[in-house]
């Protein structure tokens, strides 16, 4: 009965909808009248529109599964376990550049570390979606852009979309 291209977004955007419920659901209880059902309303209300913020900027990065491998983001660090000895990890904190490039005709982030070394990571590979999340805590990152370079498929895929701000002398840690 549902068009299946309406079913198909409708399961990517699962989560944002349901949290956008909630969201809603909260107003319509604060609206009831009394400042206990003000409190309690408007709490539900912010969790859900948390929520619903959260849900929005993974749905970008959630595809069918179509690439081998499997994606963690586990302690701070981006693992990509891969076939054939491709594959690694790379730290959130030794992050340098993201690039969204295409490597036999299917997408894949670029992240390079401070130390130069390159981790490639299919954009449709299980667990690929943790990546929003994680890379949604780096300095300075516009997850628009991110959403968009997603989102265009037959654009050149070489500019940056992101690169970690320079303050000072570089990303030293002091001296204690």
């Amino acid at each position: 009965m549902i068009r299946p291209e309406l079913r198909a977004a409708a399961s990517r955007h699962s989560e944002a909808i349901l949290s956008t419920l909630t969201a809603c659901l909260g107003l319509w209880i604060a609206t009831r009248g009394g400042w206990f059902w003000g409190v309690i309303g408007a709490a539900l209300a912010v969790i859900g529109a948390v929520l619903a913020m959260g849900a929005v900027r993974r749905s970008f990065f959630r595809r069918p599964v179509a690439a081998p491998g499997l994606v963690e983001v586990i302690e701070g660090a981006v693992r990509y376990w891969g076939t054939d000895e491709i594959g690694g990890e790379i730290a959130l904190s030794d992050l340098s550049e993201i690039r969204l490039i295409d490597l036999r005709g299917r997408p894949h982030w670029r992240l390079r570390s401070i130390g130069s070394e390159v981790l490639l990571v299919p954009v449709d590979a299980a667990g690929a979606e943790a990546l929003a999340d994680a890379f949604a805590r780096l300095p300075g990152i516009d997850m628009g852009v991110l959403a968009q370079a997603l989102r265009v498929s037959d654009a050149p895929r070489l500019a940056v979309l992101w690169r970690r701000p320079q303050h000072g002398g570089g990303n030293t840690l002091p001296m204690p």
